[in-house]
């Protein structure tokens, strides 16, 4: 009798340190809002991304064109205005070539970044087709 007490005592005592003892999965509909949201979170980094690199491109292609503008109005008319330019406008042609130059090199690696981006966007829809993203409200 002393030792069915003690066994009933003892599994009591490890029921209640590990938890009910029946197993219990989440319901199906707690299930899909954690798969969904893990989706989301992984759309959310990548729209972040391609609307960041996005703006940086638009603002950077304003500023080339600027740039190429400047470039424009110093550099004259004439069939033969290379050579009898002045020193300063030289000087200042080799700047704008350089500024033009650095930002057209990043022009084309934020073009081929949003590329990626949206790619990765798609690979992610094609692999969740019934992802629907979160209405933020």
């Amino acid at each position: 009798m002393f030792q069915l007490f003690l066994r009933s005592r003892a599994q009591n005592y490890i029921k209640g340190r590990l938890g009910d003892d029946a197993f219990r999965a989440r319901s199906p509909e707690r299930d899909a809002e954690t798969d969904r949201a893990r989706i989301d979170s992984i759309m959310t980094a990548i729209d972040a991304a391609l609307h960041a690199a996005e703006s940086e491109q638009s603002g950077l292609s304003r500023r080339v064109d600027d740039v190429l503008a400047r470039a424009a109005v110093t550099f004259g008319n004439g069939t033969d205005e290379y050579l009898e330019r002045e020193e300063l406008d030289n000087h200042h042609q080799n700047l704008f070539a350089a500024e033009i130059a650095n930002g057209q090199r990043r022009l084309k690696e934020l073009s081929a970044e949003i590329a990626h981006f949206k790619f990765m966007k798609a690979a992610v829809l094609s692999r969740f087709p019934n992802y629907k993203a979160s209405v933020a409200g």
